[in-house]
């Protein structure tokens, strides 16, 4: 009898587990990108740039001229290289984005850029938004603002984003 009940509990307890791909990110990113990994990247001083491979959309501020816009698809490739990245910097993980202060007070600085990062991994939202405000940006921020640029200088090879105008002005 003892038995029995031990295969039952084992059988229960299998059942129970979550499959690889349905565990939470918060216990680590998967090794193979998941088939719904996308994200969007919003940045720039007013946030008018967007990288969103969910739409497939690249957007360019072009700042006195308003913004364009145009189709984006990213190969499989370049999408698990940017998993890979992110999996590198271990972006499931939480992240600390505000620098400490130091004799009482934050260095900050006008004008400045902010990153705002929507990231699906099975199922699961993870937002990252970073004020590029702070003179000394954590080690964190600096990881993702690493990756923001890579991800954006990807970006800019492409035809898609070559075909726009130049942006004319600037921000104060």
């Amino acid at each position: 009898m003892k038995k029995a009940g031990l295969i039952l509990l084992s059988f229960v307890l299998f059942a129970c587990q979550p499959k690889e791909e349905e565990q939470s990110i918060k216990d680590g990113m998967p090794e193979e990108m998941p088939s719904d990994f996308n994200f969007s990247l919003q940045f720039g001083i007013q946030q008018k740039n967007e990288i969103n491979t969910f739409e497939g959309k690249l957007t360019k501020d072009l700042i006195a001229d308003g913004v364009a816009t145009s189709d984006l698809i990213l190969t499989e490739d370049e999408m698990e290289d940017i998993y890979v990245r992110m999996r590198e910097i271990k972006i499931a993980e939480p992240k600390d984005f505000t620098p400490e202060p130091v004799n009482g007070e934050v260095c900050t600085q006008e004008p400045h850029e902010e990153d705002e990062w929507n990231i699906v991994i099975n199922d699961e939202t993870l937002p990252h938004s970073i004020s590029g405000s702070f003179c000394e940006p954590t080690d964190d921020a600096e990881q993702l603002i690493k990756l923001r640029n890579e991800v954006v200088n990807e970006i800019k090879r492409k035809e898609e984003y070559k075909s726009f105008p130049e942006s004319r002005g600037g921000y104060e």
